[in-house]
């Protein structure tokens, strides 16, 4: 069975209002998730307008509001999330969603009710948010999953953690341990249950999208704009530049890839001479490709 094909990108105009209010939103006081996350999707598909926009908000919203009740400890909150979103609706992650580019935009997400751990993540973190609850994104490595109770703090008792992409199952102590070392081969560290803010997540979201298209040449623009959109969020890897820059060259857009990787090299030249002349070598061969 063959996949849908991805979908298709915006206008250059309806392109550049996206970016001017995803960096307006990444460097406002209290960056909202969903938002920046419908941004990031707007920006991969042209069909997700002002009206779709909101109505993705709007079924946030409505989901939050089935909650049957308040609960009043954070396992009671994770159960009832559990079922509603797991449960009642469905929502949760195959291995196969790793192949889809809609696994990474939320408005997709809330529509086929699968996606990656990430994107099932701001879902259940969304929708409790807005009901109340004390619950917070957990960037475990290789595998993101929510918590309930106090961040980062308290005892094991007051805090749960749930696996979205596995229909909200609460997770023992032990479960996570086996996430994270299926990850990584490592242990689990107390650090790593820490909350994650939302532009952190928002940057690993774009992560995952330039992972997505780097396995697939024909999809360079989308690693494009993954990366620029990284590049508007008020902290990021310099090493991000150096990226788009490369990506520019294999795109054919010889000149202009050259000349980032010329403007890369005078940061880096700082701190690592030897690294700073081997990337102006590629911009010699980038230009070279001109002639």
């Amino acid at each position: 069975m063959r996949h849908p094909r991805p979908p298709q990108p915006p206008s250059p105009d309806r392109s550049a209002e996206v970016r001017r209010r995803f960096a307006e939103e990444a460097r406002s006081e209290r960056p909202d998730l969903a938002t920046l996350c419908l941004l990031v999707g707007a920006e991969a598909d042209g069909a997700l307008d002002e009206p779709a926009l909101d109505a993705a908000q709007v079924e946030l919203d409505r989901l939050a509001g089935e909650l049957p009740f308040r609960p009043g400890t954070p396992r009671a909150w994770a159960e009832a999330l559990r079922d509603l979103l797991g449960g009642r609706y469905g929502f949760h992650g195959v291995a196969a969603d790793y192949q889809r580019l809609e696994s990474s935009l939320l408005h997709e997400v809330l529509r086929r009710r699968r996606g990656l751990p990430i994107m099932l993540s701001v879902v259940w973190l969304e929708v409790a948010r807005r009901a109340g609850a004390p619950v917070y994104g957990v960037a475990l490595p290789g595998h993101f999953v929510v918590g309930f109770g106090t961040e980062g703090g308290g005892t094991a008792a007051e805090r749960v953690l749930v696996d979205p992409f596995d229909g909200g199952r609460l997770l023992s102590g032990r479960d996570a341990e086996t996430l994270v070392a299926g990850a990584t081969g490592a242990e689990l560290r107390e650090s790593m249950l820490e909350p994650a803010a939302p532009l952190e997540v928002v940057s690993r979201v774009l992560n995952n999208i330039r992972a997505w298209a780097a396995g697939r040449p024909e999809q360079s623009a989308v690693g494009l704009w993954a990366i620029e959109l990284a590049l508007l969020l008020p902290a990021h890897a310099a090493r991000l530049r150096y990226e788009r820059a490369r990506l520019l060259v294999q795109r054919g857009e010889f000149s202009a890839g050259a000349g980032e990787l010329e403007a890369y090299a005078e940061v880096v030249g700082a701190v690592d001479r030897a690294v700073a002349e081997e990337v102006r070598g590629e911009a010699r061969a980038a230009r070279a490709m001109l002639n």
